[in-house]
C-alpha cells in the first residue's frame, strides 16, 4: 500500500526555499525556520510571496515532488513538477471513454452516488450529536435517499449532472443547521464562489483547494489526466478529473473538517476580513489553523470499504485514482468510488 507522505505548506510572507543535501530548508530573512528530508514529502505548496531556489526545484522534479504556488488567499497560481509520468495506453483510455457519453455516465453515476451518499452521512452524523436542527438534517437526508433512487440506472449523462446539482442544493440548504456557532458572522446562507461572500465559504472554499490539490497529485501519480473528467465538462484550464474525484471525498475530507473547525471554535469570526468588493477573505492566522487541522485530519486511520485494509485518510485519494486507473485498464469490472461509514 502507498506509504502516505506529508505535504509542507509555507505561508510565511516572503520565505526562501533553497536545497542543503536532501533536505528543503525554509528561510525568513537570516533564520532558519524548518529543515525536512525530501523524501518524506509528496508535495510543496506556497502561499503568497515565497521564493524557491531553481537548485530545489529541479530536485523536487527528479524526486517527483511537486512544488504548487499559490495567492495568500488560495487562488492557484502555477505548477512546478517533472516530466508527465504514466502509461500513455491508459490515458488513451481514458480519453475514449471521456468521449463517450455512454461509459462517461457510467462513472459519473458511481461517483454522483458516492457523494450523495457521503453527504447523507454527515447529515445523519450532525443529527444525532446536534439537538438543534435535527428534524431539518433528516429530511434533508431523506430527500439525498429520494435522488439517489432517481439515480438508480440513470444513463444520461446530462440528467445525473442535474441530479448533482439538485442534491448539492439540498445539502448546502441545511449546512448552516450542522453549526452550532452563535456568531452572526458565521452564518451560512447559501454557497457562493469566485469571491466567496461569507466567513464559511470562504473557509469551505480554502479547504477544498488543499483537497483539490492532493487530488490533482493523486491522478497524476497513476497516470492519468487531471484534466479529462466525466462528470465535468471539459474547460480550458479546469481540472475536470480532479474535481470529479473530488466530489465524492468532499463530504468526508473537507465538510467535516470545516464543521469540526468552526464547531470547536479553532476558526471564529476574527480570522475573516471583508473586502470592498464583498469578497470575504480567510486571514493569517486563520489559515495557519486549518493548515494545520488538515494534516492532522490526514493522518487519522479508517478502514477503506472496499480494499479492506487500514489507510489513513491522507492516502484516500491515491487509493481512489489507483482503482480508477485500474478500471480503466480493465483489471476491475466497475469502479468501486469511496463510501464513509
Amino acid at each position: 500500500m502507498r506509504r502516505h507522505l506529508n505535504t509542507l505548506f509555507v505561508t510565511a510572507e516572503n520565505a526562501w526555499l533553497g536545497k542543503e543535501g536532501n533536505a528543503v530548508v525554509v528561510r525568513v530573512g537570516q533564520e532558519t525556520r524548518l529543515r525536512v528530508p525530501l523524501h518524506m514529502l509528496e508535495g510543496i505548496v506556497c502561499f503568497g510571496p515565497v521564493m524557491v531556489s531553481p537548485m530545489l526545484m529541479g530536485h523536487c522534479a527528479e524526486q517527483g515532488v511537486r512544488i504548487s504556488f499559490l495567492t495568500v488567499h488560495g487562488r492557484f497560481l502555477a505548477r512546478v513538477e517533472g516530466p508527465v509520468s504514466g502509461n500513455v495506453l491508459l490515458r488513451r483510455t481514458q480519453y475514449r471513454v471521456a468521449d463517450d457519453p455512454g461509459e462517461a455516465a457510467v462513472l459519473a453515476r458511481a461517483i454522483v452516488l458516492a457523494k450523495i451518499g457521503n453527504c447523507r452521512t454527515v447529515l445523519l452524523r450532525a443529527a444525532r450529536d446536534h439537538a438543534a436542527g435535527v428534524e431539518r438534517l433528516r429530511g434533508a437526508a431523506a430527500a439525498l435517499a429520494g435522488i439517489v433512487k432517481l439515480l438508480g440506472q440513470e444513463t444520461d449523462l446530462e440528467r445525473i449532472r442535474g441530479l448533482e446539482g439538485e442534491a448539492a442544493r439540498t445539502y448546502f440548504g441545511v449546512f448552516d443547521a450542522m453549526i452550532r456557532s452563535e456568531e452572526e458572522v458565521l452564518r451560512f446562507r447559501g454557497r457562493s464562489r469566485r469571491p466567496p461572500l461569507d466567513a464559511v465559504n470562504a473557509l469551505l472554499s480554502f479547504v477544498y483547494t488543499l483537497l483539490l490539490h492532493d487530488v490533482r497529485s493523486a491522478l497524476e501519480g497513476v497516470g492519468l489526466d487531471p484534466q479529462v473528467g466525466f462528470l465535468h465538462r471539459d474547460r480550458p484550464g479546469r481540472p475536470s478529473l480532479a474535481l470529479d474525484l473530488m466530489e465524492e471525498l468532499r463530504p468526508v475530507i473537507a465538510d467535516r473538517l470545516v464543521l469540526s473547525l468552526l464547531n470547536r471554535r479553532q476558526v471564529t469570526g476574527r480570522d475573516f476580513s471583508r473586502r470592498e468588493s464583498g469578497a470575504v477573505l480567510l486571514e493569517d492566522e486563520g489559515r495557519r489553523a486549518v493548515l494545520v487541522a488538515y494534516q492532522e485530519r490526514k493522518k487519522d486511520e479508517l478502514r477503506h470499504p472496499f480494499l479492506g485494509e487500514k489507510c489513513t485518510v491522507g492516502a484516500i485519494p491515491h487509493l481512489q485514482a489507483l482503482l480508477l486507473a485500474r478500471y480503466l485498464r480493465g483489471d476491475i469490472d466497475a469502479y468501486p468510488p469511496f463510501f464513509s461509514r
